[in-house]
Formats: C-alpha cells, structure tokens, sequence
C-alpha cells in the first residue's frame, strides 16, 4: 500500500488500482502508463509541481491529461501567484515523498495548493499515479478534488 492509496481507502471512496511492469527506458511515465494499460492518454493524468513566486506557497500542484503540456501562466493564474514554473526534481520528492514519475496528487507529505485541469469534469472516472512507477488508482475527479482540496481550471498550454 501507497500513502495515496491509504488515503483512498481511509476516505472509503470508489477506486480501482491498475499496476504494470514499469519500463525504466520510457520516455513518459504518463505516456508509458496510457499505453501499457491501455487507456485513453486523455483519462491518464499527470502529477506536476511547479514552484510559484509572489504566492503565500512555494510551491503547488498541477493535475493534467498526459496528452497535454501544462501551461505555467494557467497554473500561476489558477491560484493566485505571479509566476510559475517546474520545480527542481529534487524538491518535488523531498516535498511530496515520492519519485518523481510516481508523483501522486494523493498522500503527499504535505498538503499543497492544487489544481486539476477542468477537463477531468466531464469525466466519470481519471486514472492518476498510486504513489510508485507501474501503479495507477482510478477515481472520479471529484472525489479526487475533495481530498486534495483542488479546484478545477483549465491548464493546457
């Protein structure tokens, strides 16, 4: 068990865990996820942080389609701060507790602002990282929002 999947569980909502041989050779971890469970690359999101400037947090998360870019001045609009732009990778698993291609919106260590692309809302269920490359949970991306506490925006570039 994961911290994203205990987190699932704890909050006693539907989900589904998916798991797969991870490639260590793939070029996209999202891309490699989509592919190797074959699932629409538009359900399969990604987990991004971005570190902010002009903002009370230094940095926040973005959830995504792996099937789009983010776009750092929609992330930046979306809670309020001046600037965005890709963490350091280091400080994303020191932050979040997880490597980085196992990133998970759930379970981080500490809770960040977050924000999930508006398209998840025409969705019944998305596919995000379980907290560990080669696993992905299931859920509806308002369960999602809920325990995250994100709001939805539009974050495609």
């Amino acid at each position: 068990m994961t911290p994203a999947i205990n987190a699932a569980k704890k909050a006693k909502i539907a989900y589904d865990v998916l798991e797969y041989e991870h490639n260590p050779e793939a070029a996209s971890y999202g891309g490699e996820a989509a592919q190797a469970l074959g699932l629409n690359p538009d359900q399969v999101f990604k987990t991004l942080l971005v570190s902010l400037s002009g903002h009370k947090s230094t940095l926040a998360v973005a959830v995504l389609p792996v099937s789009h870019q983010l776009s750092l001045k929609a992330i930046a609009k979306a809670v309020g701060a001046k600037k965005a732009e890709m963490a350091d990778p280091h400080l994303a698993e020191k932050t979040t507790g997880y490597v980085v291609g196992g990133i998970s919106p759930l379970g981080q260590k500490k809770a960040l602002p977050t924000v999930i692309d508006a398209s998840a809302t025409g969705l019944d269920k998305i596919h995000v990282s379980a907290g560990r490359r080669g696993l992905e949970i299931a859920l509806a991306p308002q369960d999602l929002a809920t325990l995250t506490r994100a709001d939805f925006y539009p974050l495609m570039a």
